[in-house]
């Protein structure tokens, strides 16, 4: 038998081009929730339904109408009837009238007719009055409720889609599915994903000298036990493929060869190990030269001299040396990251890391705090950190965070800038490519499916104004008028028709904004952060200037001003659930829903970028992508 011998040593570079140049990806699954986490979305989920799908009560307390607690206080309570109770998991049945409180648990639907909650720490229960105006207070029983704090509308309420609303982009194309986001999709009531399959990884190990773990080990033959295959099983796995154990292959060439091709036929990938050298007895590369194709054979790399890559009939092949510590760290250092692309998963980082403060953080309540935060990188790769917070009660606080900054109970303020450590949820965490903050836009989401590995907070255009000039996101989408100039860069614009959304064929007849003010009809607004919010008070500002009234007038005329829902569908959602004749709202969404609208004009809507990161990456692609700028629709 001739003995190969090596000659010209490929480089690393060139192994990696090699590897790169075989096809491992396995298509798309549909999987389960119990199946998801580890796995990549390939296509954008968008939430079906606002969570929470109600209005709920965020305390323990009493609902009640706002306006009956203006000037209450501990020296001059607000009395009022209670008429019942409701706690979670009920109906209401109650519909609240003047004068009126309603107990309360927390979770529990809030009841018709109120618009805010009071906790029970700023109430006492007490005894009707009776006849002579006697009080008689008592801990438990009693029909009455002192409230002694004021309160405005939405006070302790979470609003029907104030964590997740209707139509927001919940996750993105290329997202890896944490146990974060299984909880975010649980909350969403999805029980099926599309995410790419595993690459299916065929382990092959040869020698005559081996033997499987678990059976009788001669060594006086010199036979030793298989530790390839169960550590690279676990490698593959690691890597986010699937890995499949073949039966342990000889140094014969035809059961070899036997055994190499039945793993070829069934895998996107076979990797075997041992046979790779240039003795005499180490054959398997005459096999893959006989029966598929030698890419390559020898890298200039030690350990892990001896190295193949090549093709074996429709699948990549892979052979790594046959001693354990070469054969892994070919694995690790050629081999995993291949397979990590193939299953769209990034590469791993270090289960801390250490970064700046993007933005200083007071922190006063004497308690131990395990802050989550998100990651950024500026312009120099350095990572900034941000806190992600939207409340306990929310479940995207931590769908949009990448690990926990620990704060000491004594520390009170953290300073812009200064040093922290975070302890990120998994090792395969890394900052995102571009952070965005801004307006909740539909135009905007499509646009961020053409970038890898975005994150956008849905804040509104006025905080994003905000942290633009704090210095936190890479960009901010702002639509509507700005109230000054910005120090930002633009990248682009595009603009949209808002207006009022209505239900199908408009059968209140609403002809424009003076509707709300002049007819008795039910509005539900944006809140004071949207871009639409700030298009509307405009708009009142000139109806006002043309009738020649107070601005304040016509606002409390119109039924709901006050009451603003966070993202841009959560107003339709009350139009088609009945609990509204109008919402702010954009056509895109009317039309989505097969609502009616009722155009008050067009809004731009503008993307700036941080001034100091306009050289970096992420932000000259989506400048790139804005050059032809996205339609609404």
């Amino acid at each position: 038998m001739n003995r190969k011998e090596f000659r010209d040593l490929a480089s690393p570079e060139a192994a990696r081009e090699a590897i790169d140049s075989l096809s491992l990806e396995g298509g798309i699954d549909r999987v389960t929730l119990e199946e998801a986490r580890g796995r990549v979305l390939v296509a954008r989920l968008e939430a079906e339904l606002d969570v929470p799908g109600f209005d709920r009560a965020s305390l323990d307390g009493y609902a009640l109408r706002a306006r009956e607690t203006f000037g209450a206080d501990e020296a001059d309570p607000a009395r009022l009837e209670v008429v019942g109770a409701v706690h979670a998991g009920e109906e209401p049945t109650i519909d609240l009238e003047d004068g009126q409180a309603v107990e309360i648990s927390t979770g529990a639907v809030m009841p018709s007719g109120a618009d805010a909650m009071v906790p029970v720490e700023r109430t006492d229960r007490v005894e009707a009055r009776s006849t002579d105006n006697a009080v008689s207070e008592t801990a438990d029983d009693g029909d009455e409720v002192l409230i002694r704090t004021s309160v405005a509308p939405g006070d302790n309420v979470m609003f029907a889609g104030a964590d997740v609303a209707a139509g927001e982009r919940a996750l993105g194309p290329g997202t890896t599915i944490t146990t974060r986001d299984i909880g975010l999709l649980s909350a969403l009531g999805v029980d099926e994903v599309p995410v790419r399959a595993k690459p299916r990884v065929g382990i092959v190990s040869t020698g005559d000298e081996l033997v499987r773990p678990g059976e009788d080990l001669d060594s006086g033959r010199g036979e030793i036990y298989d530790v390839n295959s169960y550590t690279i099983a676990a490698g593959v796995e690691d890597a986010g493929g699937e890995a499949v154990l073949y039966p342990h292959a000889g140094d014969d060439q035809a059961e070899m060869e036997r055994v190499l091709r039945e793993a070829a036929s069934e895998c996107d990938l076979v990797l075997s190990s041992g046979s790779t050298s240039a003795s005499a007895v180490d054959v398997i590369y005459r096999i893959i030269e006989e029966q598929g194709e030698l890419l390559l054979h020898g890298v200039s790399v030690k350990p892990g001299k001896p190295m193949l890559v090549g093709r074996l009939e429709s699948s990549a092949y892979v052979g790594l040396p046959g001693y354990p510590v070469s054969a892994m760290m070919v694995f690790r250092t050629f081999v995993a990251p291949a397979i990590r692309n193939a299953a769209g998963l990034a590469e791993p980082t270090a289960a801390t890391v250490s970064g700046r403060m993007a933005r200083s953080e007071r922190y006063g309540e004497g308690r131990l705090r395990l802050m989550p935060v998100g990651l950024a990188q500026n312009d120099d790769d350095e990572t900034l950190v941000y806190p992600v917070d939207k409340g306990s009660g929310a479940t995207t606080s931590l769908a949009e965070a990448d690990g926990v900054v620990t704060v000491a109970p004594e520390t009170d303020y953290l300073e812009e800038g200064e040093s922290v450590t975070v302890d990120l949820f998994s090792s395969d965490v890394r900052p995102p490519t571009l952070l965005g903050v801004g307006e909740d836009d539909p135009a905007m989401n499509r646009l961020l499916d053409g970038l890898e590995n975005p994150r956008y907070l849905s804040v509104g255009s006025r905080p994003a104004v905000r942290r633009l000039r704090e210095g936190v996101p890479d960009v901010a989408v702002i639509a509507g008028p700005l109230e000054r100039d910005l120090e930002a860069d633009e990248l682009g614009r595009w603009s949209r028709e808002w207006g009022l959304v209505v239900r199908a064929g408009n059968p209140q007849e609403l002809e424009g904004l003076a509707d709300l003010v002049d007819r008795d009809l039910r509005f539900v607004n944006r809140t004071a952060d949207s871009g639409l919010r700030s298009s509307l008070e405009a708009e009142i500002d000139d109806l006002a200037a043309d009738r020649g009234t107070d601005r304040q007038a016509l606002v409390a005329a119109i039924d709901g001003f006050d009451l603003g829902l966070r993202a841009h569908e959560s107003p339709a959602r009350k139009v088609i659930a009945g609990d509204a004749d109008a919402g702010l709202g954009l056509r895109s969404t009317a039309d989505r829903l097969d609502l009616g609208f009722v155009s008050l004009g067009d809004q731009p809507v503008r993307v700036f970028a941080n001034p100091d990161r306009t050289a970096k990456q992420s932000v000259q692609e989506l400048a790139a992508a804005l050059e032809e700028p996205p339609t609404e629709h």
